[in-house]
């Protein structure tokens, strides 16, 4: 629940940002008689990946309990964990620059005098966070119940429309800098988490014999299927029997790569006064 519940979080807000920077450079250009088309691209981003989603999982569904199933799912864990390390990075590194391109890539589509530029231009942006979303949805669900995923996502979802909202009434006034260093750090910790999963389906699967035997059973202290381990096994990739491999390679994923991420951006901080004195 709480996995899901931050990548929609977060995939929502981004999503609304595109959104709001597009119908607002659009209003100061008095064109608004594109809303229309800008809101058709996501509504058709938002329908292709809500049924991407819902046919992959009714079609892994249907393996249930088999080798395929855990196969496929050791793919998309490892799928998810390289999408979201990726795209936090890039989100970091560009985050600056995402209104300009979006407002010249409009430009761009006005000037073509194509009716259905700005709707392809929406579609491919909000469409790009969708998929993502399927992707990471799929991992949560396959290493939780779909009952909590879904709660999560729906909870997450109404939150990122409250802050969306939020963003529209108050601007500047809401730190958004810091709400998506928060929820970046959050991610690779999630990250880390499916990089263990990943490992232990790999061990199961025995392609992976390395470091492959339980360090310790802590079921009866806390079960991997209990509720709350369930949320610990989801997010931070929590196991009743981990082996060293698992561990290692979630301490080593979290130390490298949060501190690359947090150290990102403390250069970015450093370079935004240096580029605003010399323009």
């Amino acid at each position: 629940m709480l996995a899901t519940l931050v990548i929609f979080l977060r995939e929502g807000v981004e999503a609304s940002m595109i959104v709001a920077i597009l119908l607002a450079y659009l209003n100061r250009l008095g064109r608004r008689e594109h809303f229309r088309d800008v809101f058709i691209g996501v509504g058709a981003a938002l329908l292709l990946a809500t049924a991407g989603g819902v046919i992959a999982y009714a079609t892994i569904r249907s393996y249930d309990g088999s080798r395929v199933q855990t196969i496929f799912e050791t793919v998309t864990y490892l799928l998810a964990a390289t999408v979201l390390t990726y795209m936090t990075f890039w989100m970091r590194k560009h985050a600056r620059s995402l209104s300009k391109e979006l407002r010249s890539r409009t430009d761009a589509a006005l000037d073509g005098k194509a009716r259905w530029g700005l709707a392809l231009l929406a579609f491919q942006a909000v469409g790009r966070e969708g998929l993502e979303t399927v992707v990471f949805t799929l991992a949560i669900i396959f290493s939780t119940s779909t009952a909590s995923a879904l709660s999560g996502a729906v909870i997450g979802l109404a939150g990122s429309l409250g802050i969306a909202f939020v963003i529209y009434r108050l601007g500047h006034k809401l730190n958004l800098a810091r709400f998506f260093t928060v929820i970046g750090v959050l991610l690779m910790v999630f990250a880390a988490g499916l990089l263990a999963n990943t490992i232990q389906n790999l061990q199961e699967l025995g392609w992976l014999r390395v470091l492959d035997l339980p360090m310790w059973h802590s079921d009866r202290l806390l079960s991997q299927d209990s509720a709350f381990g369930d949320v610990l096994h989801s997010f931070f990739g929590y196991s009743d029997a981990p082996t060293p491999l698992q561990l290692l390679v979630y301490v080593a994923y979290v130390a490298i790569v949060v501190v690359a991420y947090l150290g990102l951006q403390n250069s970015l901080r450093r370079k935004a006064p240096q580029a605003a004195s010399e323009t």
